[in-house]
């Protein structure tokens, strides 16, 4: 592989397995995750649940077992939008693209065990995504207003990053661009923030600390202030044992998201702009911890609970691009392909084709301002 395609594979399988890994552990806090699986989790784990199919508020979905949940399935569907669109992505790419990759085709679910349309597994606020530009009609620049405010953006937003590869700034601007037809307030704002962070990790020579100062550059209000204090919290510790205290401490002021996870009051996800999500911010202070390993990096989010899945993915996604496909356990990548029936590779392979692409374009667009404009400045 190129290092363009190592990292970008690296990212979106890294992402994939993240997001398997945390499904099991989702919505639970660390002590009863202990209490389960009788210590912490270190791989592939059975359901929470064993009799999953009924167990409220899990029922009906599989998690567990290395199935990928909503997470991948968005970003997949987000990698074949790009595919499709052949450039850079705006809101009305959502209307035009992401929408029928929704609703108008079926596609093995492995959380439902059977082929489904994508909009049958994805969570209210992706289905808001339809309800508002399928059958509302709202402008796509803005139909993400009113929607809750979660990481609903942020969880799939990592091909962005990966087409516009060591460019955060221009990954920051396309993604929140992009996702104005999804979310608004700090859920959009941590999708710009992500997607940032993935352009950062894709460059070479980049590292955890480099990751983390671009988030800090580029993020504003409240994601910026969550950001800096669970990272500064995170600075001061060696392993993601032992930190979990200390990161939901220095992430509760942000949170809207009680400390009870599934007991949610009438300021939860809200706009804001003094809130963040938290998920963006316990991924990189895991990725800070872990000074970029991918394991360590993806086992603190998924022993951390809460959003799991998310925060593993997350993590996963972008200590993935910074460490490319050889730092994903490659048996994490098999069982995982295995029990999801899903190809983890090749999407990424897809996607970098689509960066090469696109960075041809934008060279040859620069040629053609370069020009343009020098003809302005002669005398």
């Amino acid at each position: 592989m190129t290092p363009l395609e190592d990292r970008a594979t690296g990212c979106v399988a890294g992402a994939a397995v993240g997001d398997a890994l945390g499904g099991a552990t989702e919505g639970w806090t660390p002590e009863q995750i202990v209490e389960r699986y009788g210590g912490r989790v270190e791989g592939i784990v059975p359901p929470f649940n064993d009799d999953w199919r009924n167990a409220r508020p899990i029922a009906p979905y599989h998690k567990g077992d290395g199935h990928i949940t909503d997470d991948t399935l968005m970003t997949h569907a987000l990698i074949r939008v790009y595919e499709k669109a052949g450039g850079h992505l705006d809101a009305y790419a959502m209307a035009d693209y992401l929408v029928p990759e929704l609703m108008g085709e079926r596609r093995w679910i492995p959380e439902l065990e059977a082929e489904a349309l994508p909009l049958q597994r994805i969570f209210l606020a992706e289905k808001w995504i339809v309800a508002r530009l399928h059958y509302g009609h709202a402008d796509p620049r803005e139909a993400g207003v009113g929607n809750i405010v979660n990481c609903g953006a942020a969880m799939y937003v990592a091909p962005v990053g990966i087409v516009n590869a060591a460019d955060p700034d221009a990954a920051y601007a396309e993604a929140i661009d992009l996702t104005g037809a999804h979310q608004a307030s700090y859920g959009r704002e941590a999708a710009g923030v992500m997607a940032a962070a993935v352009a950062e990790a894709m460059r070479p020579g980049a590292s955890a600390d480099s990751v983390v100062a671009t988030c800090l550059r580029l993020a504003k209000d409240g994601t910026k202030a969550a950001v800096e204090a669970v990272c500064e919290a995170a600075s001061g510790l060696s392993h993601w044992e032992g930190s979990f205290e200390v990161l939901r401490a220095a992430m509760r002021p942000f949170d809207t998201v009680a400390d009870t996870y599934r007991d949610q009051g009438l300021g939860a996800r809200r706009p804001s702009r003094v809130h963040s999500i938290e998920e963006l911010p316990l991924a990189l202070g895991f990725l800070l911890i872990a000074k970029g390993d991918y394991r360590d990096t993806v086992l603190g989010g998924v022993n951390y609970g809460r959003d799991a899945d998310s925060i593993a993915s997350m993590g996963g996604a972008i200590a993935g691009a910074l460490g490319g496909l050889p730092s994903v356990p490659p048996q994490w990548v098999e069982q995982v392909g295995t029990a999801s029936r899903t190809d983890l590779v090749a999407p990424g392979l897809a996607i970098a084709e689509v960066a090469r692409r696109v960075h041809a374009d934008d060279v040859a667009r620069r040629r053609r301002h370069e020009e343009a404009f020098a003809g302005l400045d002669r005398r």
